[in-house]
């Protein structure tokens, strides 16, 4: 049977890789819209004109006219939705699976749309789950959220194999998930003051887009993920270990109660957890290639370094804080990102500005979007401050 997708960011890694195996299984899928921020009209137009969506959404109403006018050079008559509330639209557009890959804050509503529409939504975007976990928690039905990040797909397929009638977290002694380790493993903090934005962007393992990029470099991603998979599997703070494996191959582990370890393997491509998704529970034939067991592999592990890497350990603190705390990690982390990579702040300034403006917070409730979303502003704000963008 074909599953209908709708695909948001899709002129993004995530999405660009998404459309990838949508092409290669076209009797698997089919796109039933597609929506960008609109940075890259024309990439979306050729997608539209590729994979024939009913709908195209984008984030940016400025785009519409250069979008409408790439859509007719090349025969396009899908609808086309304008501005968030477009996006959001688009998120609930009839379908049998959303893949949200916005990337950032701005994939709460969509996510929020998607669900209250009652689709089965594909998570890549986490920072929506991480900014507004009560408001998804709260609407997200039995199986209605379905991972796609690496790791937190492997801690899903990990829970899956052990016990396929269901979760149990009782069973569970700690969740594992694995980081690369960055760019600068093994480097102590002395030496990252002068780490440049070329430097954190050049990843060992994945390639990615220049924020989640820059995250991997400082280990915030994983801080990101730890919340994610706290909030996914409703496993305490203090049972999920971080731990660096450099080769990426493991990409995550589940520890249960009777002392046995279940680990997911494969190559690093985000094909992988990408075709589980769209397709989950079922498996899609060909969506990457296996480790290659005729060959030789040595595949290491190494304890977290928490004073070369701080984040980690702040996003424990901000997700046992709850409520709007993580929410204002998540936007502080994002304006630091960008004074780094526009030099104003040095590489260990990042986590470091991050965990002033959360000690500033008082949290609050998050009940609701505009509180989180007020949260998030005053981060952005205080955040700007800090880093003389205000």
């Amino acid at each position: 049977m074909t599953r209908s997708v709708v695909l948001l960011g899709s002129t993004g890694s995530i999405g660009t890789q998404s459309l990838d195996v949508i092409a290669r299984n076209p009797g698997g899928f089919r796109v039933a819209a597609l929506a960008a921020g609109g940075a890259r009209v024309d990439l979306l137009a050729r997608q539209a004109a590729e994979f024939r969506p009913e709908a195209v959404a984008v984030a940016d109403p400025a785009a519409v006219p250069a979008l409408r006018e790439a859509l007719s050079a090349l025969g396009v008559t899908a609808k086309v939705l304008a501005g968030p509330e477009g996006v959001a639209e688009a998120a609930a557009w009839p379908s049998d699976v959303v893949l949200n890959g916005i990337t950032g804050a701005l994939g709460l509503t969509s996510t929020l749309a998607a669900l209250k529409a009652g689709r089965t939504l594909a998570l890549a975007n986490k920072e929506s789950l991480i900014v507004g976990g009560p408001l998804v928690k709260r609407l997200a039905g039995p199986g209605q959220l379905i991972p796609v990040d690496s790791e937190h797909s492997a801690l899903a397929q990990c829970l899956w194999a052990a016990s396929p009638t269901g979760h149990d977290p009782s069973a569970v002694r700690r969740l594992i998930v694995t980081a690369s380790g960055g760019p600068f493993r093994g480097r102590p903090r002395a030496e990252l003051t002068g780490v440049t934005p070329e430097q954190a962007l050049a990843h060992p393992t994945w390639s990615m887009g220049p924020v989640i990029t820059v995250n991997s470099a400082t280990l915030v991603n994983k801080g990101l993920e730890v919340i994610e998979a706290h909030l996914l599997f409703d496993i305490g703070f203090d049972r999920i270990t971080v731990v660096v494996h450099p080769q990426s191959m493991i990409h995550s582990m589940v520890e249960f109660t009777d002392g046995s370890v279940v680990a997911q393997a494969s190559p690093p491509d985000m094909r992988l957890p990408i075709s589980l998704a769209l397709g989950w529970p079922g498996r899609v034939a060909g969506a990457a290639s296996p480790v290659d067991w005729t060959r030789a592999h040595t595949w290491t592990f190494e304890p977290l370094d928490d004073e070369a890497f701080p984040a980690v350990a702040l996003a424990r603190h901000v997700g046992e804080a709850g409520g709007t705390a993580p929410a204002v990690y998540n936007a502080a982390n994002e304006v630091c990102v960008e004074a780094f990579l526009a030099g104003r702040l040095p590489f260990p300034g990042i986590v470091d500005t991050v965990a002033a403006v959360v000690a500033e917070h008082t949290v609050t409730e998050a009940g609701s979007v505009e509180e989180v979303l007020a949260a998030d502003t005053w981060a952005r704000v205080r955040a700007r401050e800090l880093t003389g963008a205000a």
